[in-house]
């Protein structure tokens, strides 16, 4: 039904467009080679995709002998494979190949875009279909989670995330924003609405009674959302709520959650489990919703001037009370400092740049704030990776980038004719208006690996250029699309407006103030489609009211392998690699040695650098790095996180060329005051942003482990009982052997001494000539292991710090148990590890003897059975990008358990988030996921989690 008032609704628009007979978009080869098929160009491999949760060792989810391409990641396999393909696990019709899931969606776009006239022949829509089956398979870009979820499958077709409704002052209303609102939920996204309609508990009801006023509506509204999980599955519902600053209840609605959240603590003090899932915490309200305040310029300047504001009745526009600005500002940001809510929108800077201000105002967004348009509308959104274009030679491949983007828009814009949606409202408002939200991820990753610091001018630049170009070229392919297929219906009408935001977007691009090769290469090209699209819009209109956002891309930026998502910086410089069959190991972030290469570092100064990282987590005395260059590598969090300042700043210069908004907060450290957000609240403002959200670290208590270190401060002091080790000696008799060993012809001698009732003791290297500087350096290093061992460090320690370490010589060795080393110290780690350790913990750490190996081979090539050991001659460690080794395992094999090569305390931990808790020594506010019981991480405004893919409300 769908398909045919898409269909209809592209021949009205065409009839009405004059445009004459039929000329469909003639498609052009980027990615891909005539007579070959994308599939054919990579290697795939069959894997096991089985899934923990980390408290309780439960299996989640487990589906055997996937098939993905070797190039992807092991966490990405996860997570499309558990979030996105179709059909009851164990039966004939589960996907079971990424082949699959990629046919299934492009194949039903290049159809629908074949019937409703997009292509000039069936050879145009055949090249379309292998461009972004290439895209989609390289990871290139993706399509918001509903997409996947619902396309080509017998349920619905919804391809949209984002959804805004309204709700008038009547009880009718009311209730019907309720059902709209769960319906929403029960089919896994989120919903906004704006409740300034709603009459303040100041105002009288026509039957002579008092209004209860919108924020006692918000209680229902808040007990439906924490009752229904978003999409049967796992997470609650995503869900913003707007009120206006000139309605009478607005004070009321500013201090809801920060009264609640004083609620909390009395709770949590007083014994109930208020933790965020706990036993207790249904009690407390309105924690199911993202609330902000819509401010206007008025108020502003009020607040500015010290002056008085005048709160207007609903009913009949009056000013009914005035209150002093500044006061209430304050509360706003006393109340964000107390519990991050309420966040602002810019109400004057969203609908200054609104295409289609004759059909209405803009009023509300999503749940994340980044789509803003008319009410009971909806957006579906799409995201390219923008580390996928970046050339070895550290330039952005922007002609490259233009062409990705005409495809993926044009691809987006063909959903909307078969889409479902889940109100006839939101439907029709959406096929009249076709928003799109084409944006990225990575920008964080692609800025530290061209060696831009993300707080800075040449930063800013480039992320400013990268976006005009991106809404630009959508502009213009949307403006060619009205060539083909007609503008969409609304633009008769808002056609002047539409005309005047293109404008100032083009006018915009001209104050990029460019610093270096790349921004100005990629401005320039900006500057080109910006004409371009203009000249062909003034002539034949565009096919959408809107076309590009940032959103939090937090699923699908784990599906690409991004580093970071949507406009975040890094979050941390190491992140955890998921190996093949179970297991992660601690890596080093790709960026980082990129980054140093593009500041002009050499080889062996990276590798120092990168190992340094490896081990402390940050940059800070990083052997060689010079100090004008630790900026590059600031991060979200850690020991040089990016000032609040910077995160408003970034968006600034990005928000002139989106045509919706940013998903963002800016974190605040738990030392900044209600002055600080005032301050960060104003100058979003002063800087054109259209929303902004603050979080102070540890302002809310009801996250994990958030405050379960906190000491009263009028405790008793407790008694310091100081503990040393103690150092146990050889006796002068001890047994001992002796291991020739030759690393790439490099001879040399190992003996380890033992206690009588075993365990290592002391061991001897000889290396070199006697008298020559690396014998005298092997001693030193041998007493210096000897006396750790002695003083209790266990051997497995040494093994995890020294296995895979890198340098010459390298390569094969004489010994059958480790057939090749990285260094000598690689090889001397592994030999003691098998001499010494028992089997458990050598599994844990990969290492097993030729016997070993062997007979897991046999045992999986005559039963087909798995062991617990892994063929490690077959399965050699590989060096991935970032120069760090990571050891990778067989498909058919599970491991053990986690891996690091960083020891003890990344052992611990299951997610980056949780390794960072580790580093900093204290607890990250975010939730647990609730399918695999690990911390999330910020992704946008919302949450997401890297284990298994969930969001907290974000698709």
């Amino acid at each position: 039904m769908t398909e045919t008032v898409g269909a209809e609704a592209a021949k009205t628009s065409k009839k009405r467009s004059g445009s004459g007979a039929r000329k469909g978009l003639k498609v052009q080869r980027v990615f891909t080679t005539e007579g070959v098929h994308p599939y054919d160009e990579v290697a795939w491999e069959k894997r096991d995709v089985v899934m923990t949760n980390w408290r309780d060792g439960t299996v989640n989810f487990e589906q055997r002998g996937v098939e993905f391409p070797d190039s992807w990641s092991i966490n990405a396999t996860n997570i499309v494979t558990s979030k996105y393909f179709r059909g009851a696990v164990g039966s004939p019709e589960r996907e079971s190949s990424l082949k699959q899931l990629i046919d299934r969606v492009v194949k039903t776009y290049v159809a629908s875009g074949t019937e409703n006239g997009y292509f000039a022949s069936s050879a145009d829509a055949e090249i379309f279909e292998h461009e972004l089956t290439w895209m989609l398979l390289h990871q290139v870009f993706s399509f918001n989670s509903p997409v996947w979820f619902n396309v080509g499958t017998t349920s619905k077709q919804q391809v949209s995330a984002c959804f805004i409704l309204s709700v008038d002052d009547t009880m009718e209303s009311i209730l019907d924003w309720y059902k709209e609102e769960g319906r929403i939920f029960k089919g896994g996204s989120g919903a906004g609405l704006n409740l300034s309609r709603i009459r303040s508990s100041k105002e009288l009801l026509s039957s002579g009674g008092t209004a209860s006023g919108p924020v006692s509506f918000m209680r229902g509204a808040d007990a439906s959302a924490g009752t229904i999980k978003s999409g049967g599955a796992t997470r609650r519902a995503a869900k913003m709520v707007v009120l206006d600053v000139d309605h009478p209840d607005v004070e009321e609605f500013i201090e809801t959650k920060a009264k609640e959240e004083h609620k909390i603590r009395v709770l949590r003090d007083a014994g109930f489990d208020m933790d965020l899932g706990g036993a207790d915490i249904a009690s407390v309200q309105y924690q199911n919703a993202n609330n902000s305040v819509r401010v206007s310029d008025e108020f502003m300047r009020a607040v500015e001037s010290d002056d008085k504001f005048g709160l207007r009745a609903r009913t009949t526009g009056e000013v009914i009370e005035e209150t002093d600005a500044k006061p209430l500002f304050r509360k706003m940001a006393k109340a964000a400092w107390e519990c991050a809510d309420p966040g602002l929108q810019y109400d004057d800077t969203i609908n200054d740049w609104h295409t289609c201000p004759e059909s209405g105002r803009i009023t509300a967004s999503n749940p994340c704030s980044e789509y803003m348009h008319l009410d009971n509308s909806s957006c579906n959104l799409a995201s390219l990776n923008l580390l996928k274009f970046l050339s070895d030679d550290g330039s952005f491949d922007a002609q490259q980038f233009a062409k990705a983007v005409e495809l993926v828009i044009t691809a987006m814009d063909i959903s909307i004719c078969f889409a479902d949606f889940p109100t006839e409202s939101i439907g029709e408002t959406t096929r009249k208006f076709r928003q799109l939200g084409i944006g990225y991820a990575n920008l964080g990753a692609l800025l530290m690996a061209t060696g831009h610091a993300y707080d800075s001018d040449g930063g800013r630049a480039l992320a400013a250029a990268i976006t005009s170009l991106m809404t630009a070229v959508s502009y213009r392919r949307s403006a060619e699309l009205a060539g083909v297929v007609g503008p969409y219906e609304g633009y008769a009408r808002n056609a002047e407006g539409h005309q005047r935001v293109m404008r100032k977007h083009a006018a915009a691009n001209e104050l990029v103030r460019t610093l270096h090769e790349n921004d100005a290469n990629v401005r320039a090209l900006a500057t080109d489609e910006w004409k371009r699209g203009i000249e062909i819009g003034e002539r034949l209109g565009w096919r959408n009211a809107q076309a590009s956002v940032l959103a939090p891309t937090g699923t699908i930026g784990f599906m690409m392998d991004c580093d970071t998502t949507g406009i975040e910086p890094d979050f941390s410089l190491v992140k955890f690699k998921k190996l093949v069959g179970g297991g992660s190991m601690q890596i080093v972030n790709n960026a980082v040695p990129r980054a140093l290469r593009a500041l002009g570092y050499q080889e062996e100064q990276v590798e120092a650098i990168v190992d340094y990282i490896a081990q402390h987590g940050h940059v800070i005395d990083a052997p060689g790095l010079r100090t004008e260059h630790y900026e590059v590598f600031d991060c979200a969090v850690g020991e040089r996180s990016i000032a609040p300042m910077g995160h408003v700043r970034m968006m600034a210069a990005v928000q002139p060329f989106i045509s919706g908004a940013i998903s963002k907060t800016v974190n605040m450290p738990e030392s900044a005051t209600i002055e600080d957000v005032e301050e960060i609240y104003f100058e979003g403002w002063k800087l054109g942003l259209k929303a902004l959200a603050i979080y102070r670290d540890n302002c809310k208590v009801g996250q994990p482990l958030s405050t379960g270190k906190q000491e009263k401060a009028d405790a008793e002091p407790e008694k310091v009982v100081e503990y040393r080790p103690v150092r146990k000696r050889l006796p002068k008799k001890r047994p001992s052997q002796t291991v020739s060993f030759t690393v790439a012809g490099a001879e040399g001698y190992l003996t380890a001494g033992s206690y009588p009732d075993d365990g290592l003791g002391e061991i001897f290297v000889k290396l070199g000539k006697q008298g020559s500087t690396l014998a005298g350096v092997m001693d030193a290093f041998s007493m210096s292991i000897s006396v750790g061992l002695q003083y209790g460090i266990p051997l497995e320690f040494y093994v995890q710090k020294f296995q895979n370490l890198r340098f010459e010589p390298a390569g094969m060795t004489d010994d059958p148990d480790v057939r090749m080393a990285t260094s000598v110290l690689d090889y001397l780690f592994r030999r003691l590890a098998l001499d010494y350790l028992p089997y458990d913990k050598r599994a844990q750490l990969g290492i097993f003897t030729a016997d070993e190996r062997s007979a897991q081979v046999e045992a999986d090539y005559n039963g087909g059975g798995q062991s617990d050991g892994v063929d490690l001659d077959t399965l050699r460690s590989t060096v991935d990008a970032g120069g760090t080794q990571v050891a990778e395992r067989s498909a058919e094999t599970p491991a053990p358990s986690s891996q690091s090569n960083s020891g003890g305390a990344a052992a611990e931990a299951h997610t980056t988030t949780e390794l960072v808790e580790l580093q900093l020594g204290k607890a990250a506010d975010a939730p647990l996921c609730m399918t695999c019981g690990t911390k999330m991480r910020p992704a946008g405004s919302c949450y997401a989690c890297e284990g298994c893919g969930a969001t907290s409300g974000c698709s």
